[in-house]
């Protein structure tokens, strides 16, 4: 089935997040009274590269969470072994201002991809709040003849294509792998160490594919640079209302997306995460950021830390099953 992808008005997804300093101040506007914590500055580690959906989140919180908490809030990206370098960095941490903007790979996969980890997810790390949900996108390099999800696979039973990794154990390693799985799609697995870099390479043809969030990849169709296949969620984007789901096109009940949370060490109090929580929520349910994100592909899903914990838990035993059945257990520890 031909799928022909009518894109919005480029009211470009890049200038949308481009345009945070719409929300610079409202930080101020969610201030709970001043608390003795946070006493110096927040250090969000992001463990993934530059301009993913991750750090992508983490820059629009920035501001609005500094002016909040009336410390400065820096990101530091921490990329590496599908989330684990920073997970570790996270909980490790002993000075109390350190968080991590997580996503699926180094809390819900690494405990099934990684006999060891430096880190227990369970033990050491405790939610403060999701933030946000989106689908994976299937794109290709403009080059590649096939414009639908068939077409895609013939292709790459005549002519193994490259697929490009967020890196090993990240969420679109174990998408794609399931994707193989349900269509017979012949691809070879090229790792990078984030979302950014794996599609930065599909755009310039050093790999033919990538399954990558939306916040990272709809620009670069968006722009024409790469060419849609198919959206992996259970409907279909309202940014992309002609371009059918992997599902529709036959990868029956195929779906796959990430999420963005925020978790803390473990001994921070239930007083300061409450507060982190109260603010974090705050300022992601502000139209104007509520707007970037969704016209980046990404929905707002607040949830309180209890229920993060236990949605990161539920995840980590969804994942393991595809570990399991896909028999991909990497060797060792970060």
């Amino acid at each position: 089935m031909a799928a022909s992808t009518a894109l919005p008005s480029r009211r470009s997804v890049l200038h949308t997040l481009a345009s945070a300093p719409l929300i610079a101040t409202l930080g101020t506007r969610c201030a709970m009274a001043a608390e003795a914590w946070p006493s110096r500055p927040l250090r969000i580690i992001v463990p993934n590269a530059p301009g993913g959906t991750s750090d992508i989140i983490s820059r629009l919180i920035t501001k609005p969470l500094s002016d909040a908490l009336g410390v400065p809030v820096l990101v530091e990206n921490r990329a590496g072994a599908g989330g684990n370098i920073g997970a570790a960095a996270v909980a490790s941490a002993t000075d109390q201002h350190t968080l991590l903007l997580c996503d699926v790979g180094g809390l819900a996969i690494s405990p099934s991809i990684y006999k060891t980890l430096p880190y227990d997810p369970e033990r050491d790390l405790q939610g403060v709040a999701m933030l946000a949900q989106s689908p994976h996108l299937l794109a290709v390099h403009p080059s590649v003849e096939a414009n639908n999800l068939q077409e895609l696979i013939a292709l790459s039973k005549r002519s193994k294509l490259n697929v490009a990794l967020a890196g090993q154990g990240t969420p679109n390693h174990l998408a794609t792998v399931q994707l193989a799985q349900i269509t017979g799609m012949q691809w070879q697995h090229v790792p990078y160490k984030g979302g950014a870099p794996a599609v930065g390479d599909t755009v310039a043809n050093v790999t033919q594919a990538v399954l990558n969030g939306m916040a990272a990849t709809l620009p670069q169709v968006l722009g024409g640079k790469l060419k849609a296949i198919g959206v992996a969620g259970k409907m279909r984007s309202p940014l992309l209302p002609n371009l059918p789901t992997l599902a529709e096109q036959g990868a029956t009940d195929f779906e796959s997306g990430t999420w963005q949370g925020v978790v803390v060490p473990s001994r921070l109090s239930k007083e300061q995460v409450a507060r982190l929580h109260a603010e974090l929520v705050c300022i992601v349910q502000e139209p104007a950021l509520r707007a970037q994100l969704r016209d980046a592909g990404v929905d707002v899903v607040a949830m309180a830390p209890a229920e993060t914990t236990q949605f990161i838990a539920k995840d980590r035993l969804r994942w393991a099953k595809v570990v399991q059945k896909a028999g991909n257990t990497i060797e060792g520890s970060t």
